[in-house]
């Protein structure tokens, strides 16, 4: 070793010899100057940002600008690089160095650093500020990088000055550090820029767009694109609100390795037939338009490592020659409409990392080799149609295998616990059988979700005398999976816990209470709900955000302790056996917009501390024993959607001042003691988007409430063009839902359409006459107006509520004849006109054919069908008709015409009663129009048997 060491020194004494008046490189003394000053206009944070990611990208750097100083030479700097020969600064890093301050101002003395060919300033924090024109003066710039935080403003289109570029990169995030709630603009690049851009920088070979607004520059300047055919290599436009159709030569040119066009969903494109650019190794397009078929040239694509192509609009089969694709590591084809069973060829992909074809329509089988892939890390078929049995898995590198919502049968892999290396296990909503030892799961150091829910025909089994332990789990879904008692279990990390919809009874064991009110530290959703849990009330911790214990039998008061559980988004006490007052606590968290407390004996006056700037947007406080005056200070609950406080001894006036709130959708008071005449606030547009409107079953008094019904601006405009089933809410974690009468039997929407419309004003003493103002409720589809005190005749204008399914104006004192305007309402399949002074014959076509006698008794000067009373102008006309018949002869004209207008006459109505008429049809149409399923015993008399209807 020391003649190694003596070699060394010899040969460098020599060096030293042969250039004896060399001397160390110093950096030019005004780019020191320039940067020292760059220097002081920022200040640095003593520690590192705080990114609102999954990691943080600058975790392992420090401040690279701490190293300068004035007594140094500046070459020496960390993120400093010189010219070998000038000593200029040619290149300046300053990537995670924590700065805040302006980014590049007029005055910023960056600008004086003339020679600068390399920048970057990513990661660093610049309050929102904006690109500086003079930007343009950096002309031997050949990468630029600002990648920051808060910025905003246009690119300056000096930017084309740049000639040299051959690296551009702005991508700013969106989001603030410390307040990942708000957002701030992003950064804008108009097509003029862009244009100017592309054809100067002719050298571009990245181009990193991510996060940058590109609305404005439109489809025919992407394909400017092809102009850097020759030198593009990376193309990444990520999330840039780019739209129109892509060029598709773009996926053509000859050195692209790497494009994503990926969440714009305005862009349109389809994927080349042939001559890729056979280089290309990454492809995303996820979240974008692009639709028709992948093509099987995509196979020549031999580069290829990533393959992202979910949420988009392609369809039909996966092309056998993607499986040629042998370097392929990353495929995702999510959501986009594939139908057929996965290729067995799947298996040639022994590269594979990730693979993810969920939410398509694919069918028959797993393939095996998907269980053997040797380097496969994550693996999701959830929301397709396979089935079959799940296999023995045989690779010790998966971490993620999400199998839910197929139609998988047999019994659980024990296999699954010969995976060391899991953290993600979802095989909810299967049809999966036989026994799993519970734990069994204690293997798993790092598991960190366990989804079993809705496996009805799986049984856990469940130890007493030792508990599961997992130390690293953080969501544990046991819905629906044929629980009888609590699983005893240790998850220090625990914030998510569903046993809900099992046969778990008994009252809530000691370690339960224990865990909630000292270990679960991290816990914000606790699901208990549909089950046989008696005793007290578990109390939630503070920190949580969803608690629900629906549908049980707990019993006894709220404690008071249920107040320090302020950060509260959903609380769903409902259908327990719960008593006492209401706690006046919970009407002022500010975070809860779901509070559920129906079906329980809860009694007093609710509380009227409701507080400015709440969050309510569903209150339901039906069925309990509460009273008093409804409090004023619900108005201040601006966000309220559903106000449902049916069933309760409530003793008020009509509350008007709810008619400002802007949002509220459905207002029920039913069977309340509510009383007076209703009159209004005075606002402009009162109840703008009311949709439900129930006041039945009170004392209320006076004519018809024509104000309110003048303003109901949410039931007038029928959405005739809405594609899909939308409902009320925009929260998967809570479903409205609210009870209605129709012809006295109760009908539940457990989820509550949009375009369902109802009026229920029955069983009260309102008089006067039906106001001619219904008939532009055009959305309506219920209206009972029904045991009340209304005279006069019905309106000829309730002939326009094209959608109406249900009428009852029984149990009045209406007269005059029924409009045949009536029947033009195709939709209309209960009808209720008993117990009135109607007289004349009863209208014939329609859905009149349809009704029986019980939707006209009690008006004795009604008649014909189908009533058994024929009408004196019927035997006038039957008397005529013999008359005409005895004086003309016997004519082969008139029955020949007779036969004519006859058959017209009965393929019309036999129209009606084959789409309208039978019973069994009628139903059908009910369903299709409320989507809701009719539940009835079987019978010739639908209208008589409807029991209880439910939302599917």
């Amino acid at each position: 070793m020391g003649w190694v060491s003596v070699s060394s020194l010899i040969i460098f004494l020599s060096f030293l010899l042969h250039f004896p008046s060399y001397n160390c490189l110093l950096c030019n003394p005004d780019d020191k100057s320039a940067l020292l000053q760059f220097k002081n206009s920022f200040f640095v944070l003593n520690s590192s940002l705080h990114f609102h990611f999954y990691y943080d990208p600058c975790s392992s750097f420090s401040s690279r600008i701490e190293s300068w100083k004035n007594t140094t030479d500046c070459c020496g700097w960390d993120g400093i690089t010189c010219d070998s020969k000038s000593g200029h600064v040619i290149g300046l890093n300053l990537c995670c160095s924590d700065l805040r301050g302006e980014l590049l101002g007029l005055n910023s003395p960056i600008f004086k650093l003339r020679h600068l060919q390399q920048l970057s300033l990513t990661y660093n924090d610049f309050f929102g500020s904006s690109i500086h024109s003079s930007i343009g003066n950096f002309v031997n710039l050949t990468h630029l990088t600002l990648s920051p935080f808060r910025i905003s403003g246009d690119v300056p289109s000096t930017i084309s000055h740049l000639s040299k570029l051959e690296h551009l990169c702005i991508s700013p995030e969106d989001l603030l550090l410390d307040d990942p709630t708000k957002s701030y603009s992003k950064i804008r690049i108009d097509d003029y820029t862009w244009n100017r851009l592309i054809h100067n920088a002719t050298n571009l070979k990245e181009i990193y767009l991510e996060n940058v607004n590109m609305f404005s520059v439109r489809e025919s300047y992407l394909s400017l694109l092809t102009n850097l055919s020759s030198s593009l290599v990376s193309l990444d436009l990520h999330h840039t609100q780019i739209q129109g159709k892509f060029p598709t030569d773009i996926l053509r040119l000859p050195n692209l390795q790497e494009i994503d066009l990926s969440s714009n969903e305005n862009l349109r494109g389809e994927l080349p037939n042939s001559n890729w650019t056979t280089p290309l190794k990454t492809l995303f397009l996820s979240d974008t338009a692009f639709s028709g078929y992948i093509p099987d040239s995509i196979g020549h694509l031999k580069s290829l490592n990533s393959l992202g192509l979910s949420d988009c609009h392609f369809d039909g089969f996966i092309p056998p020659s993607l499986f040629n694709l042998t370097q392929l590591s990353f495929l995702d084809l999510s959501y986009n409409k594939l139908v057929g069973p996965i290729p067995t060829q799947i298996t040639k992909l022994s590269e594979l990392s990730t693979l993810s074809l969920r939410d398509n329509m694919l069918n028959g089988t797993i393939p095996r080799g998907c269980y053997s892939l040797p380097s496969l890390f994550a693996l999701d078929l959830s929301s397709n149609q396979l089935t079959g049995s799940i296999g023995e898995f045989s690779n010790n590198s998966l971490q993620f295998v999400k199998l839910s919502n197929n139609k998988l049968h047999g019994n659980f892999p024990n296999s699954i616990f010969q995976l060391q290396n899991l953290n993600y296990l979802d095989l909810s909503s299967n049809g999966l059988s036989g026994v799993v030892d519970f734990h069994q799961f204690s293997k798993f150091e790092t598991l960190w979700i366990l989804d079993f829910s809705h496996n009805s025909l799986l049984s856990l089994k469940f130890e007493n005398n030792f508990d599961c332990i997992l130390p690293k789990l953080l969501y544990l879904y046991l819905s629906s999976s044929n629980i009888s008692s609590f699983p005893k279990f240790i998850a220090p990390n625990l914030e998510a816990l569903d046993l809900s919809h099992n046969r778990i009874h008994g009252s809530i064991p000691k370690w339960f209470h224990e865990n909630l009110l000292c270990s679960w530290k991290n816990i914000s959703y606790i699901d208990l709900s549909f089950n046989k849990l008696r005793g007290d009330l578990p109390i939630p911790p503070n920190g949580i955000e969803f608690f629900s214990v629906s549908n049980n039998q707990l019993s006894g008061d709220i404690s008071s302790a249920l107040c320090n559980a302020s950060t509260l988004s959903i609380l769903n006490l409902a259908s327990n056996n719960l008593t006492g007052l209401i706690p006046q606590c919970l009407a002022t968290f500010p975070s809860l917009w779901a509070l559920d407390l129906q079906d329980n004996n809860f009694y007093g006056s609710i509380s009227d501390n409701f507080s400015k700037g709440n969050s309510f947007e569903t209150l339901k406080l039906n069925g309990n024993k509460l009273k008093g005056p409804l409090p004023r200070s619900l108005a201040h609950c601006t966000k309220l959607e559903v106000l449902d406080l049916e069933h309760n001894n409530i003793e008020d006036m009509f509350p008007y001042w709810l008619e400002t709130l802007p949002n509220l959708q459905v207002l029920s008071l039913r069977s309340n003691k509510f009383h007076g005449v209703i009159t209004s606030f005075g606002t402009k547009l009162p109840f703008p988007r009311l949709k439900i409107f129930d006041i039945s079953d009170n004392h209320f008094t006076g004519p018809l409430p024509v104000s309110y019904i003048h303003n109901f601006q949410g039931m007038m405009n029928a959405n005739d063009n809405q594609t899909g089933l939308k409902y009320l809410g925009n929260n998967s974690l809570y479903n409205d839902s609210i009870v209605i009468v129709m012809k006295g039997r109760y009908m539940e929407l457990t989820r509550i359409l949009t375009v369902f419309t109802s009026i229920d004003l029955s069983n009260n003493m309102f008089e006067g006459e039906i106001p001619t103002i219904i008939g532009e409720l055009h959305s309506l589809k219920g209206l009972n107006l029904s045991h009340n005190r209304i005279i006069g005749t019905i309106p000829i204008s309730l002939g326009n509520l094209s959608n109406l399914e249900w009428l009852d104006l029984s149990w009045n004192q209406l007269k005059g004849e029924i409009p045949m305007a009536l029947t033009n309402l195709n939709f209309l399949a209960v009808l209720n006109l008993s117990q009135n002074q109607f007289e004349g014959m009863i209208p014939k076509g329609g859905q009149f054919n349809t009704f029986e006698n019980d939707s006209y008794v009690g008006n004795g000067m009604l008649c014909g069908m189908p009533l058994s009373k024929s009408c004196k102008e019927d035997k006038e006309k039957s008397s005529h008709s013999t008359l005409d018949k005895e004086e003309s002869g016997f004519r082969w004209k008139s029955v020949v015409m007779g036969y004519t207008c006859g058959m017209i006459f009965g393929i019309i109505l036999g129209c009606n009663v084959f789409f309208f008429g039978k019973p069994q049809l009628l139903a059908k149409v009910v369903e299709r129009g409320l989507n809701v399923r009719l539940i009835r015993p079987t019978g010739r008399k639908p209208t008589n048997c409807w029991k209880r209807i439910c939302l599917t």
